[in-house]
């Protein structure tokens, strides 16, 4: 009996052995619930899946369960995941069989496209036998998987609904807060496919026709996947925003739709832009900067300009939503900001008037305040109207635009032109400065031309009225070419091209809109001939119309040139100015009472500019545009003016092709009609 108690204890012995290794073999709940979230956190949602219990594996595929992780962080545009075990103590769950379920704390923290979400929650432990019927069951703990681990507020059946909303785009208004680029409404035409009743080609023929688009476009439109019977489909906008002449067409409906606006058209369409949809291009090379496809963007003006300041920022909303719909929690969100509004120092009023003395011609223009360097008008003619572009353009509309000899969309305010005679006044100035001018000395020069000796061979300088003598005052009232030429070979290629730097000639103007940087010569001036005519604003000599308008601001800003200010923000600035002592205070004046006098002589080139009371002075100018001296061309035609008395307004107006039409004389009356309409506010 004795052997046999000995023998059974030593089974017992045996039996408690055994289960102690088993249960060393066993792996821990907190070391399979740090496996889990160590998954989670490297985006490996199978093995994730691998650890949940039979039951929740019964109630959710693999490829279901990876699929809606994936889309969940996929829809809300998560980063940065981390994942971390909360518990106070690393779990050690007895393993004995009494003890068949744990719970365990985590965090989860992560951004989103709504903004950081963060939180605290729990998982319930489930320790589980597995292995094939008829073999040895294995313990495991594995996870108690539902929803709520995902986010906490989730239950069986919720969504996580994600929401955006649109910042509004800032505007931009003029000086006097008169619309330039607006948010407004407009009417959107659409057709609901399900009421065009029996008659639908003849409805759609007669739509075509009011909207002067092609039947097809309409057929294209309604046959998108997206559309149904009872949904609206949008077609066109709506012509001046005037339903009725659509009133008998069955199935056309309106509605109100976001738009900007550009109020004054066409007067102020290179000035401002447009908006229209972000290209492939333009996504590309904004990637990471929020934009999505079909958002819109500036394409051209100010609107691209100051694209990143007048960009609104979208706003979004993350949150669970149930079976129904109805919203549950809010997970994260950031609300939409409107654009920033910029105020111009343009006047739109005078914009408008300048545009139209100048819509039927080929032109560029710029008016400035002369004492502040506050841009009150940039013009660029012939136009088109950005409106067009946000309401939708037509192809004819388009080819006739884009086909126009005059190119309307080129912005020829940004361009340079050779200034012609309007150069001059830089000339005088740089040889009064140095002394190579003496403005009483009275110079022969006899007939129309004149060639400097014969190393110039056949080429000669050509002036219009045969002065004879010819002095300073004389040769700004009579615009005489020789006289200027011979100036500048006074002063010499090198010491002209240094004083010439001083005006700006050169250098980009000190705006954020992409003015062309003028240039006195491709690559200097190479000898005597192209000095010469870059004295009286040929040669390889280009300036835009607000350079040339910034060069003349020196004449009453005692020899200052104006530093050009474009936006309040910047006109509440200090003043400033661009470029100091560009011509002595003495010369600016003696400048300044020259061109006062050029205006009111009569028979001077600029007398057309004259005006009763007034103190307008100003330059005139011509610039030929050839291939050869002698050979055919055309020609630009200049007038810079101002009133010295009361210098609150400066014109420099450059109107191309004036040969055959009177010349400088076919602007200056234009110039005229400005001044004397310009009332500032």
């Amino acid at each position: 009996m004795l052997i046999v108690a000995v023998g059974v204890l030593a089974l017992v012995l045996v039996g408690c052995d055994e289960k102690e290794k088993e249960k060393e073999k066993e792996v821990r709940p907190g070391e399979v619930f740090q496996g889990y979230l160590a998954d989670w956190q490297s985006l490996n949602y199978a093995k994730m899946y691998d650890r949940l219990t039979p039951e929740a594996q019964a109630k959710i595929s693999r490829e279901d369960f990876v699929s809606r992780y994936q889309k969940i962080y996929d829809g809300i545009a998560a980063k940065g995941l981390a994942v971390s075990d909360r518990s106070e103590t690393v779990a050690e769950a007895s393993s004995t069989p009494e003890i068949a379920e744990t719970t365990l704390k985590y965090q989860v923290r992560m951004e989103t496209q709504a903004g950081p979400v963060q939180f605290d929650h729990q998982a319930k432990l489930v320790r589980v036998q597995l292995g094939e019927e008829g073999q040895k069951k294995e313990n495991e703990w594995r996870i108690a998987w539902d929803p709520s681990l995902i986010f906490p507020q989730m239950a069986e059946g919720d969504k996580v609904r994600v929401q955006t909303s649109k910042g509004e785009r800032g505007e931009i208004v003029d000086r006097n807060g008169k619309e330039l680029a607006v948010n407004g409404k407009a009417l959107q035409l659409g057709i609901v496919p399900g009421k065009l009743g029996d008659a639908a080609d003849g409805t759609l023929a007669k739509l075509a026709e009011k909207l002067r688009i092609d039947v097809a476009d309409i057929q294209k439109k309604l046959s998108a996947k997206w559309v149904k019977p009872d949904l609206f489909v949008p077609i066109a906008m709506a012509p001046n925003d005037d339903p009725k002449p659509f009133a008998d067409l069955p199935g056309v409906q309106f509605q109100s739709k976001p738009i900007r606006l550009y109020p004054y058209a066409e007067a102020a369409a290179h000035l401002t832009g447009y908006i229209g949809e972000i290209s492939a291009e333009q996504l590309e090379k904004r990637k990471g900067q929020g934009y999505a496809a079909g958002d819109l963007i500036g394409k051209a003006g100010l609107e691209q300009v100051f694209e990143d300041r007048l960009r609104g920022h979208g706003g979004v909303r993350i949150a669970i939503a149930d079976a129904d719909g109805r919203e549950k929690a809010v997970l994260a969100e950031t609300e939409a900001a409107p654009g920033e509004a910029i105020k111009l120092t343009v006047d739109a009023d005078l914009q408008e008037r300048m545009y139209g003395e100048l819509k039927t011609d080929s032109a560029s223009a710029a008016a400035i305040q002369p004492l502040s360097g506050e841009i009150l008008a940039l013009i660029s003619s012939p136009s088109y109207d950005p409106n067009a572009f946000v309401r939708g353009l037509s192809d004819a509309q388009y080819a006739a635009w884009n086909d126009d000899p005059r190119h309307p969309f080129l912005n020829r305010f940004t361009k340079g032109y050779a200034p012609g005679s309007a150069f001059k006044v830089a000339t005088a100035a740089i040889g009064l400065d140095l002394g190579k001018l003496d403005p009483e000395e009275s110079k022969t020069i006899e007939g129309l031309t004149w060639t400097k000796d014969k190393s110039w061979g056949s080429y000669y300088v050509k002036r219009v009225h045969a002065v004879n003598p010819v002095n300073l005052s004389k040769a700004l009232i009579f615009s005489d070419n020789v006289y200027f030429a011979q100036t500048a070979l006074q002063v010499g290629k090198e010491a002209f091209a240094e004083e010439a730097a001083k005006f700006g000639i050169g250098e980009a103007l000190p705006l954020p809109y992409p003015f062309k940087t003028s240039q006195l010569a491709n690559g200097g001036i190479r000898g005597d001939i192209q000095l010469a005519d870059t004295g009286y604003g040929q040669g390889e000599l280009t300036m835009t119309s607000l350079h040339v308008a910034l060069v003349f601001s020196a004449l009453v800003n005692e020899g200052n040139i104006a530093y050009p200010l474009l936006t309040e923000e910047d006109a509440a600035q200090p003043a400033r100015v661009w470029k100091s002592q560009a011509m002595k205070p003495e010369t600016a004046d003696l400048l300044k009472r020259d061109l006062v006098q050029a205006v009111s002589t009569p028979g001077g080139v600029g007398h057309g500019a004259y005006i009763p009371g007034a103190s307008i002075g100003g330059k005139t100018g011509t610039a030929e545009i050839k291939l050869t001296k002698d050979g055919p061309g055309t020609e630009n035609g200049w007038f810079v003016g101002f009133d010295a008395a009361k210098p609150d307004l400066l014109l420099a107006v450059m109107v191309e092709d004036v040969k055959g039409r009177g010349g400088s004389a076919y602007v200056t009356p234009k110039v005229k009609r400005i001044f004397q309409q310009f009332k500032p506010e």
